[in-house]
């Protein structure tokens, strides 16, 4: 009995190191990706223009185009498509964890979710929003490993879902090393198939930090599609209360 006692005693000691281990490593993991927040320039209000490109193996480029409107730490943002003209002025509200889809044609606010795609593309409302405060609120760091991505040195930290409202239950991000920056993330569903992978291969550096201007995000379910996001107009001014409202949605028609 003292043999076993003292093997029982042993690997509690030893899984009570590991836990110390993998909890610094989770609290590195998240500090990284505060790092990855703080460089990045969307902080306060800001406004921008979305042109979302679908290509699909044997179609024509679809083209859509959306209005995004976003103060960063308050949980609210507006989205307005702008183009093509059959769906101008649908669009999204969102405050807090009450998220709205509004139809023009209708009139009608229905409640929605950040997981819903924008039109056939593989862009997601919550891809939309940049909320500081998601990753540590919505997920656990369950690895972390650093790996050579192309000519940059990355830390790959995978995170699992623990709220219902991320898109994917897993998703693996790869950062850089030198500057705290986002070139890669991998979506898994639940059975842990691949459902998409994002790059983010142009960055640009203002004022208020860097933008992920130019992203590609490829369809891992079907092979040849992919969605192309091009961010412009971007603007950092103060935006007026007004237009995170449902009134503001139904005077834009």
């Amino acid at each position: 009995m003292k043999k076993i006692s003292l093997f029982l005693l042993l690997s509690l000691l030893s899984l009570s190191i590991f836990a110390q281990i993998s909890t610094e490593k989770v609290e590195e993991g998240f500090k990284i990706l505060e790092e990855v927040d703080n460089q990045m320039a969307y902080k306060g209000d800001y406004s921008c223009t979305a042109s979302i490109i679908i290509q699909k193996p044997g179609k024509p480029n679809e083209n859509l185009q959306y209005k995004m409107y976003e103060r960063i730490g308050k949980e609210i943002f507006t989205m307005v498509q702008i183009f093509p003209d059959a769906d101008k002025g649908k669009g999204y509200l969102k405050d807090g964890d009450n998220i709205w889809a509004y139809d023009p044609i209708g009139r009608k606010f229905s409640h929605s979710s950040l997981k819903d795609a924008l039109g056939d593309s593989d862009i997601n409302v919550d891809d939309m929003s940049n909320d500081d405060k998601r990753y540590r609120n919505n997920y656990n760091i369950t690895d972390s490993h650093d790996e050579k991505l192309g000519n940059y040195d990355v830390t790959v930290l995978t995170l699992e879902a623990k709220t219902s409202k991320p898109a994917y239950d897993k998703t693996i991000l790869y950062i850089r090393k030198d500057v705290k920056l986002i070139l890669k993330q991998c979506d898994y569903s639940s059975s842990g198939r691949l459902m998409r992978t994002i790059l983010i291969p142009k960055y640009a550096k203002t004022e208020k930090g860097y933008v992920g201007y130019h992203n590609i995000i490829r369809d891992e379910l079907n092979p040849g599609e992919q969605t192309q996001q091009i961010i412009s107009d971007l603007s950092f001014d103060a935006l007026p209360d007004k237009i995170f409202t449902k009134a503001y949605l139904e005077g834009l028609n």
